[in-house]
């Protein structure tokens, strides 16, 4: 007995998907993945891609090219929650559009698409936007594992108002970053037993230095979370703070140089509310750059501290600053004025330039911290608070004080409520 029967190979598996309301309209883009993968691809239409990203089968994908003209801008909202389908199965999104105005260009990338190509798609455009998400996700894989004591144990409960306290430097070297770490764990060490939860967050995305201060490692899913943070929840947020001793709760900066305008004023309000609702303090360390989103944190702020030292630097951005605020009708009056390495009580001449520095700015010197000396130099470089490195340092005790004036004011205004 004899058989005709041909064993078939096995059909190549999907690994990724174009999605579009007619991929007739985008030859250019078949061609591509056709000599990107050849016939490990497939094509959805609108509706069958909602339909398909709810099968446990779409999670085998790679990546999705999501091909939109300007006949798709109606449809935004339906394309966006592809988009967001996608990612919530760990799928990549590449976006291909031809004729998209910008502002609809931007609304579909908040959603969270990992990469952009326009169309009609340049030479080897798709491959090397492919290979970008490669990269990426390998380095993802290769990201050092959080030890266990750094990371956050507490859950979201979004039944919090927190004081949000913003720190932003007059000009660079004044203290800020050391101010505000500092701060936030004096505030952390409060209320004994009952210690309120405090998020420190490190928004100079540039040149942020406190996960330095506090030897905290900068995470790849910082820069994940600030890309996709319209779409962030609370449990996302948390899983992303590092814990600082078991006590302090930070976001560092990302490890990579990024550009200010990566977020926006939305997202960065949406930041702050997850912050705002799952502590009880929240202190953001500023870059020393005015952005778009400056105005929203100020607005946010319940004080905003400004630190300056006692030279003519500090002096002229200070009017700068507070000229810019009031040309713009912001509330400037929440700025709370830190003069940091302040003159000695027996330092005459340093008291009355002091005095001299606040008459001419029409502002007043509220906080004014002492010169830490080599100690805070130290405990920076070693990554660890002045609580710990130097307990009877004059610089701690003074932000210690501080710290319990905040605290104490805080819960007088809410037992009085």
């Amino acid at each position: 007995m004899t058989s005709n029967a041909v064993l078939q190979p096995e059909p190549a598996p999907i690994v990724a998907c174009t999605i579009s309301r007619d991929l007739e309209n985008f030859d250019l883009l078949i061609e591509d993945m056709e000599v990107e993968l050849g016939e490990s691809w497939g094509d959805l239409s609108f509706a069958d891609a909602s339909q398909f990203l709810l099968q446990p089968d779409a999670e085998s994908l790679e990546f999705v090219a999501i091909a939109v003209d300007d006949n798709d801008e109606k449809d935004l909202a339906m394309i966006g929650e592809l988009i967001t389908m996608a990612k919530a199965k760990g799928i990549k999104v590449i976006l291909i559009a031809e004729e998209v105005s910008p502002i609809a260009l931007h609304q579909l990338l908040r959603f969270g698409a990992d990469d952009f190509v326009p169309y009609p798609l340049p030479e080897n455009e798709l491959h090397q936007a492919v290979e970008r998400l490669r990269t990426a996700a390998a380095k993802a894989e290769e990201e050092p594992d959080v030890p266990a004591e750094m990371q956050t144990k507490i859950r979201a409960t979004g039944d919090r108002s927190a004081v949000v306290l913003p720190v932003h430097g007059m000009a660079g070297g004044t203290g800020a970053s050391t101010f505000a770490a500092n701060l936030a764990w004096e505030l952390a060490n409060l209320g004994g037993d009952k210690a309120p939860r405090v998020c420190l967050l490190d928004l100079d995305l540039q040149f942020g230095s406190i996960s330095t201060y506090l030897d905290l490692p900068r995470r790849e899913a910082v820069y994940e979370l600030l890309s996709q943070a319209t779409s962030m929840d609370s449990d996302s947020f948390m899983q992303t703070l590092l814990t600082y001793n078991e006590k302090l709760h930070v976001l560092t900066a990302p490890s990579e140089l990024l550009p200010l305008d990566l977020v926006d004023p939305e997202e960065i309000s949406h930041i702050i509310e997850m912050a705002r609702t799952n502590f009880d303090y929240v202190v953001i360390d500023m870059p020393s750059t005015l952005v778009s989103w400056t105005e929203t944190i100020l607005n946010e702020a319940h004080v905003y501290f400004a630190t300056l030292e006692l030279d003519m630097r500090s002096a002229q951005n200070t009017l700068r600053v507070l000229r810019g605020l009031k040309a713009e009708e912001l509330p400037f009056k929440k700025l709370r004025f830190v003069l940091n390495r302040a003159p000695k009580f027996t330092d005459l001449n340093g008291k009355t330039r002091a005095k001299r520095l606040a008459e001419s700015l029409d502002i007043k010197l509220e906080v004014q911290l002492p010169d830490g000396a080599k100690a805070v130099a130290q405990a920076c470089d070693h990554g660890m608070s002045l609580a710990e490195s130097a307990p009877k340092n004059p610089l701690r005790k003074e932000i210690q004080k501080l710290a319990q004036s905040i605290h104490e004011t805080n819960v007088a205004e809410a037992t009085a409520g």
